[in-house]
C-alpha cells in the first residue's frame, strides 16, 4: 500500500500533471481539503473509491485514515492544491507515515507562483535585472519563520520577491521591504491564479496595499515585488545569442 501525495495545482483542473491524474483514476481512497480542490477533478475519481474531505481535519485524524486504508490495503492519493515542495503540510504527514512504516510517493503540481507569473505574462528571471526568485511568506498566526529568515534580510541583494500567505499583511510587506528595494519598485498581486475567480493587480510598492484593499483581498493570492515585473529594453539572454558557442553544448 502507498500514499501517493499528489499536487493539484493552482486551481484549474486541467493543470493537474498526467502522472497526478493518472493517480487519482486508479485511485481506491482519495484524500483532500474540499475548500481548495476543484469538482472537476473529483469528478474523475472512480465511483467506487471511498472519498474523504480533510478540511475540517485535524492531522491525527488524516494519519488515522491512512492508517486504516494501510489495514485494507487499498492505496491512497492524496490531493494537495499547489505544489506539494512549498507549504503544503507534507513533511509532518511523511514523518507518521514513516513511524507507520508506510511508503508514500510524492507527484509535483504547479506552484501557485508559477501560475501566477503565466497570468501576468511574464518571465520571472530576466537578464541583467533578476536572476533569483526568493519564495517566503510572513509568520504573524502561522507558525513562526527563522529568525534570520525577515523580508529586510532576504530582500538585500534585490531579488525577485514572492510572498505566500501574506496578502491580508500587505502593510507588514510594503513597510519591509521599502527599505531594500523603494516605493517605486514594480509589485504585483495575483489572486486566484489560473481561475475563473483570477484578479491581476499591478502597481508598485507604493500603491499595491492600497490595491488590495481597495479590491477586498484577503487569502488566495500571491505578491511579487521586483524589478523584472516592469523590465524593459533588458539584454537578450545568452542562451540563444549569436555569439555562443554552440558545440560547447
Amino acid at each position: 500500500m502507498t500514499v501517493h501525495f499528489v499536487g493539484a495545482g493552482p486551481g484549474a483542473p486541467d493543470l493537474i500533471t498526467v502522472r497526478g491524474l493518472r493517480l487519482l483514476q486508479a485511485a481506491k481512497v482519495v484524500m483532500y481539503a474540499g475548500a481548495l480542490v476543484p469538482d472537476e477533478l473529483l469528478a474523475e475519481v472512480p465511483a467506487d473509491a471511498k472519498r474523504v474531505d480533510t478540511q475540517h481535519l485535524d492531522l491525527e485524524e488524516i494519519v488515522a485514515e491512512y492508517a486504516a486504508a494501510e489495514q485494507a490495503g487499498h492505496d491512497v492519493v492524496r490531493l494537495h492544491s499547489g505544489d506539494l515542495s512549498l507549504y503544503s503540510a507534507v513533511a509532518e504527514q511523511a514523518r507518521r507515515l514513516e513511524a507507520l512504516g508506510i511508503d508514500y510517493d510524492l507527484c509535483p503540481g504547479v506552484p501557485a507562483y508559477a501560475a501566477a507569473s503565466a497570468a501576468l505574462g511574464l518571465e520571472l528571471t530576466v537578464p541583467e535585472v533578476n536572476q533569483s526568485v526568493v519564495l517566503t511568506r510572513l509568520s504573524r498566526q502561522a507558525s513562526k519563520m527563522p529568525p534570520r529568515e525577515t523580508l529586510k534580510n532576504l530582500g538585500s541583494a534585490g531579488a525577485l520577491i514572492v510572498l505566500h500567505l501574506a496578502t491580508h499583511l500587505v502593510d507588514d510587506v510594503v513597510a519591509e521591504l521599502e527599505p531594500n528595494y523603494g516605493l517605486d519598485c514594480p509589485a504585483a498581486v495575483v489572486f486566484q491564479a489560473s481561475q475563473p475567480e483570477q484578479l491581476i493587480l499591478r502597481g508598485t510598492l507604493g500603491d499595491i496595499a492600497q490595491q488590495v484593499k481597495d479590491a477586498g483581498l484577503k487569502r488566495s493570492a500571491v505578491i511579487m515585488v521586483g524589478r523584472s515585473l516592469a523590465a524593459a529594453g533588458f539584454r537578450d539572454s545568452h542562451l540563444y545569442s549569436c555569439d555562443r558557442d554552440r558545440s560547447i553544448g
